[in-house]
């Protein structure tokens, strides 16, 4: 029987002080009165604030308070009931106490939890030997009738956080230990790492050095967990009576589409900051999740991005500055967090990160960065040319990454500041044309997007003439064109990669291409499916906030919208985030997939037309090479993981699960962690334009690349001769 008894008295616990409730401003009401008026009339579905939005909007709320079921009791859910319906009629007299109400409640039973969980921790006596299971994902599991229910919930929950940090500190060891056999015997590995104490020190070290120079004792797991959930409710039960209204007019909103937001005055420079897709300091758009800061996108030549072990989907669940104590930032204000995370340059903070492909919680990464301003010539598209050999023939193939879609609007080519992603690629490929390249592969992976104009220039490199995406709004659609009298830069095959980060700009070219017959879309099954365009608008005077409006849709020239659906690949090859919950579809109350009337437009080529051949050949190579066959089998992996609803609280059976998942999760790391800090810290440091040596999707795209040149004969796009 493994049974573990905590008890220490350093820590001492009493009840969490009773706060007065919170109670909004009066000029609240004409808040709410101004955005009920507006959102039905300038939000793209033009749908009246009615029993629908309510129901939407009352969803939000409590799922956002509550979004795992465990601190609400149904009694409490079936009191808020009863106003399910009528938010609509209240905000549009004024009324917004329902989210006042919501908190105050929610503040009154996280007491109640929190008061239960540590005096837990303080006392019981583990047993984890017992057959017993966790449900870690309980977004739809129903509430607690009673409070017995409610603390047996939290039971388990302590239990499993007990025994996650506890199997956490022995794999950390054996891990260590296993390293300590593998390495070379001597003072001479890892020059200028430091002498002895200096692991973790370099690009992304910890605080492992200045830990083994202490004599203070590690905290316990519980203690650890004690002061984790006092620091908890002390965030949620501090008054603040914006960051109420703020969560109350957002749920309202979201209840529209998830881009539609209401922005508080004093987070206005945040949301900023969001809006130019960049977070000053590391280079990173954040969103919050679960009560966590989720990365949406990662800035190229940003801190984040130059390090590489943080990845787009991952959570942050604690910030340290310098060299201070990490703090717990879970479910703190989202512009309290992002203050802590920004500062200035050259000073250093560590995050605490969960994967994301642990929806359990159980794996945290402390990661360090240095802040640092976004490297320019880091978001810059990049390429080279690639000597690709296969089946007899050999070919110069030319290959394209591109991070993001930039643009300057203000200046022109000659002038200091000018920046065109479009222009440089436009310089790569009068590269590839001097040396003869056979067909290009563009790399749109992880690319969020960027600039419209941009795009439309973009598909112009590949496609003479047509429309390149059409915009509708409330009043009218609109077809963007090609500009007329251009000629084609590339004319040879085009293969583009995209993957579930793709998104907006990189799924409007990679649809044109596609749509056009120009290039064949390699990768995930699909894009990310965001086909939508915000709006900012002021709600009166500076004290009522903004309100960020989807307002517009863009659709495909043969008429279907890139919203949810994105763009389906052609060649399915999947990557690791192909198995994870990320994409449009995965968001609340997302708009649907919608068609209108295609554009006038003719096919440019008919690359389209070898896709079934292309894809035939390319399921019979990777089933027979073995490092795909592994690769899709890390896929299925981590899907397995994300998917899981239960976990094992008993020691051997959890023990061995997170063993196996951690194998499964380093495969999502870039850096070889057997490798000395400083080889570990180059890797991180390699060059976007320089893809791994085992990137088995892109080598799998360099050979269907090289059917295609193949199956094509060596013939280039035909030009239209004076269709201007």
């Amino acid at each position: 029987m493994v049974k573990v008894r905590t008890a220490f008295s350093l820590i001492l616990l009493t009840a969490l002080a009773a706060s007065a409730a919170v109670e909004p401003r009066n000029y609240y009401g004409h808040i709410g009165k101004d955005l009920g008026r507006k959102l039905p009339k300038l939000h793209v579905l033009q749908h009246k604030l009615d029993d629908e939005i309510s129901r939407r909007a009352w969803t939000n709320l409590v799922t956002y308070y509550d979004f795992d079921h465990s601190v609400f009791l149904q009694g409490d859910l079936d009191k808020f009931a009863k106003r399910e319906l009528k938010l609509d009629d209240e905000i549009k007299a004024g009324d917004i106490s329902f989210g006042f109400d919501v908190h105050n409640l929610y503040v009154e039973r996280l007491k109640e939890r929190i008061d239960f969980a540590t005096n837990l921790l303080m006392k019981a006596e583990w047993d984890f030997s017992t057959n017993e299971s966790y449900r870690i994902k309980r977004k739809d599991a129903p509430w607690p009738k009673t409070r017995a229910e409610a603390e047996d919930h939290w039971r388990r929950r302590m239990k499993n956080e007990v025994l996650v940090a506890k199997i956490a500190r022995e794999l950390d060891a054996e891990k260590k230990e296993k390293g300590k056999g593998n390495k070379v015997k001597g003072e001479g590995v890892g020059v200028g790492v430091g002498v002895g104490v200096g692991v973790g020190v370099g690009v992304g070290g910890g605080t492992n050095a200045v830990e083994a120079v202490t004599n203070k004792p590690p905290a316990t797991v519980e203690q650890d967990l004690v002061k984790k959930y006092r620091q908890y409710a002390t965030v949620l039960i501090e008054p603040d009576e914006e960051a109420v209204l703020q969560h109350y007019l957002s749920a309202l909103c979201r209840a529209y589409d998830p881009h539609t937001d209401y922005m508080s005055p004093d987070t206005k420079e945040d949301f900023d900051m969001e809006m130019s897709l960049s977070l000053c300091g590391v280079g990173a758009v954040l969103s919050m999740d679960d009560g966590a800061l989720k990365i949406v996108e990662i800035m190229a030549g940003g801190p984040v991005d130059r390090d590489g072990r943080i990845k787009e989907g991952d959570k942050i669940v604690g910030v340290k500055q310098g060299d201070g104590e990490m703090e717990d930032v879970m479910w703190q204000p989202m512009k309290k967090s992002i203050r802590k995370i920004r500062g200035k340059k050259g000073t250093r903070v560590t995050l605490e990160i969960i994967p994301r492909s642990d929806v359990s919680g159980a794996t945290r990464k402390r990661i360090e960065l240095v802040r640092d301003e976004l490297k320019l010539e880091d978001q810059a598209a990049t390429g080279h040319v690639e000597r690709v050999s296969m089946d007899g023939l050999t070919a110069q193939l030319g290959y394209v990454y591109l991070p993001t879609f930039y643009g300057t609007m203000d200046k022109k080519q000659n002038q200091e500041g000018f920046r065109s992603c479009s222009f440089d690629v436009l310089k790569h490929i009068a590269d590839f044309n001097a040396q003869g390249v056979q067909g290009l592969v563009l790399d749109l992976r992880g690319n969020g997007g960027g600039s419209l104009a941009e795009a439309v220039r973009m598909s112009a490199l590949f496609v003479q003439a047509g429309p390149v995406v059409q915009i509708r709004d409330v009043r009218a659609c609109i077809a963007l064109p090609i500009p007329p009298g251009g000629a084609i830069a590339f004319k040879k095959p085009v293969v583009v990669l995209i993957d579930r980060a793709s998104a907006s700009a990189s799924e409007i070219v990679a649809g044109h291409l596609q749509d056009t017959g120009r290039a064949v879309v390699l990768g995930d099954s699909r894009s990310h499916g965001k086909g939508t365009v915000q709006t900012v608008l002021g709600l009166g005077p500076q004290q009522y906030g903004s309100c960020k409006i989807t307002t517009a849709r863009f659709y495909r020239i043969d008429g279907r919208s890139t919203q949810l659906e994105g763009i389906a690949s052609d060649i399915h090859l999947p990557s690791l985030l192909d198995s994870l919950d990320v994409g449009e579809d995965k968001l609340t109350y997302s708009l649907p997939f919608s068609r209108i009337l295609p554009a006038d437009y003719d096919m440019s080529w008919n690359l389209n037309s070898y896709v079934p051949v292309l894809r035939e050949r390319s399921v019979n190579r990777t089933s027979k090479d073995p490092r795909f066959v592994r690769h899709l089998e890390n896929v299925r992996g981590m899907k397995e993981i994300s998917e899981r609803e239960f976990v094992s609280i008993e020691y051997a059976a959890r023990k061995e699960q997170m063993r196996k998942d951690r194998e499964l999760r380093e495969l999502d790391d870039e850096e070889n962690e057997d490798d000395d800090e400083e080889t570990a810290a180059k890797k991180r440091r390699r060059k976007r334009n320089e893809p791994k040596k085992d990137d088995v999707v892109l080598n799998e795209a360099y050979k269907v690349l090289m059917d295609l040149i193949r199956m094509t004969g060596g013939e280039s796009v035909p030009e239209l001769k004076g269709w201007w």
